[in-house]
């Protein structure tokens, strides 16, 4: 199969030239599993070098069971929050690019956080989230994933959280993005409940914006709505199963995002092990969410299909720590820095496992970093796809020579961007840029323009900041960091007090 070439040219039309002779003559099936605020440990299968207390305490078989099968990512990475990650794994772009840098939901606003900041006034990103068409100047205009491989014969299916555009915008509905079933996806990014017996957050005015829909069929029963979505994922990949057609299923889950909610079918083995109540709710979501990967691996199996079928799974940013968990807050990524929202490890390093038969050795790991855009070119290269022009430049790279064990040359840099508010407070949390590259990690916090150095071989925990005692690689990084943001016409806040642009690191760290 030839490598994907992606001729980096903005057009007015799209097209998708795919030669049938670097097609398999079946196609493979993909299955895209998603997970929401699932850390690093969340999971029976270790992602370090050494087991850690969390996964002792957590239960997923079913993980175990797919890296057993395929190849564990040590070193993968998201964003610190959904929408961008979203948007990243669907257009091949990195954040700073597509400005889709904080998480959406309002049509043509900025999160409210972001107006009441102390010292920052935040950039008008792209809140409308993103767009096939053009016309929105606050949303980014790309060729979706799901429509590249529609317009190559693919049956595209999405379930579960959508988070791809802002309510009442095209890219709030997954089937304006190439999907041909949408399942319980819209512009809200957290369930109205998990409940079936509370119909998912329908008819509960305080929760409106948040109910999911299109589940009628389960409500009012006794049903946690990471089952629902796995039932209802299955019975769409059968109308292609069926057909003989290959499928895309992006099984995107609510779950493990709050409300915290105990899955009756596991909680109570937790609460017996000694847990506090919310962590033993949040255990008993992870095994709800482990159950689904089983079942759709079991279907594969009975189906006949699980040789031709790849399986990628993945989390969309780090673990929640910052709030609504149980116990000490920021420590639930141990020893992982902060969680979900920060720019430490705890914020952006993710589980990641895929299985490509015939193509990734059973149980192997690597080291390799890669970064939630590198899934855009990737799925496609397994697809088969030979060349495709888009809207968008892919800023990802495909990592398919890794999964088959071709190795690969140098050291590439890894970027993130995050101007802007979350909402809660921890360490690392709030506007920020940073590289990785290599061992050695940089990160530039906007609003009180404070830099750290770590070498994560050493320090995972990023506990000793190194920049005083290596300026010189604090230097390289800083000027890495800035010559991305400013190739990318990257997006940063002012400062309240100046009125002027917070400036690029490698700018204030070489006058030092």
């Amino acid at each position: 199969m030839k490598k994907l070439k992606l001729p980096f040219i903005i057009l007015s039309f799209l097209m998708i030239s795919c030669e049938s002779d670097q097609l398999r003559e079946t196609p493979p099936n993909i299955v895209l599993f998603l997970v929401d605020d699932m850390g690093w440990q969340d999971t029976s299968v270790p992602f370090w070098n050494q087991p850690t207390p969390f996964n002792d305490r957590y239960h997923t078989p079913n993980m175990e069971r797919l890296a057993a099968q395929g190849m564990k990512f040590t070193q993968a990475y998201a964003t610190p929050v959904c929408s961008p990650t979203r948007i990243s794994l669907m257009t091949g772009m990195n954040a700073a690019r597509h400005r889709v840098t904080n998480w959406t939901l309002r049509k043509d606003s900025i999160q409210p956080m972001e107006r009441a900041h102390d010292t920052l006034e935040f950039p008008l990103w792209n809140v409308n989230g993103m767009s096939p068409f053009t016309g929105d100047s606050l949303a980014v205009r790309a060729l979706p994933l799901p429509q590249a491989l529609h317009d190559v014969g693919y049956y595209t299916v999405h379930s579960g959280k959508a988070h791809l555009g802002a309510i009442d915008t095209p890219g709030a509905d997954p089937k304006k993005l190439g999907f041909d079933v949408n399942i319980a996806g819209h512009a809200a990014g957290a369930p109205g409940s998990y409940l079936g017996t509370e119909n998912f957050g329908n008819g509960n005015e305080e929760r409106k914006v948040w109910a999911v829909p299109g589940l009628e069929a389960y409500h009012g029963k006794d049903i946690f709505l990471t089952e629902a979505i796995t039932n209802e994922a299955l019975k769409a990949v059968d109308t292609a199963v069926t057909k003989g057609q290959p499928f895309f299923l992006y099984l995107s889950h609510y779950a493990v995002h709050t409300p915290i909610t105990g899955d009756d079918r596991f909680v109570q083995k937790y609460l017996e092990r000694g847990l506090d109540s919310i962590e033993a709710k949040y255990a008993s979501m992870i095994e709800g969410m482990d159950k689904s990967l089983g079942d759709v691996m079991q279907y594969l199996e009975d189906k006949n299909i699980a040789d031709n079928t790849v399986i990628l799974f993945m989390s969309d940013n780090g673990g929640l720590s910052a709030h609504a968990r149980g116990g000490e807050p920021n420590t639930h990524n141990k020893p992982l820095a902060s969680g979900k929202g920060s720019m430490y490890e705890g914020g952006i390093r993710e589980p990641m496992l895929v299985k490509w038969p015939e193509h990734t050795k059973p149980n192997s790991v690597t080291d390799y970093p890669v970064i939630i855009e590198d899934f855009y070119p990737t799925i496609l290269e397994i697809a088969g796809v030979d060349s495709l022009k888009t809207f968008q430049k892919i800023d990802g790279e495909s990592f398919t020579s890794v999964l088959e064990d071709a190795g690969y040359q140098g050291i590439r840099p890894l970027y993130w961007h995050y101007p802007n508010q979350w909402g809660q407070e921890g360490p690392g949390i709030g506007a920020a840029s940073a590289i990785r590259k290599g061992d050695w990690k940089f990160i530039y916090f906007h609003s009180d323009r404070r830099m750290e150095l770590y070498n994560l071989q050493e320090d995972i925990g990023e506990t000793i900041n190194l920049l005083d005692q290596n300026k010189e690689k604090a230097i390289e990084l800083a000027k890495n960091l800035s010559d991305h943001l400013k190739a990318v016409d990257a997006q940063m806040p002012i400062d309240k007090i100046t009125g002027e642009v917070v400036a690029f690191p490698y700018e204030l760290l070489s006058e030092e």
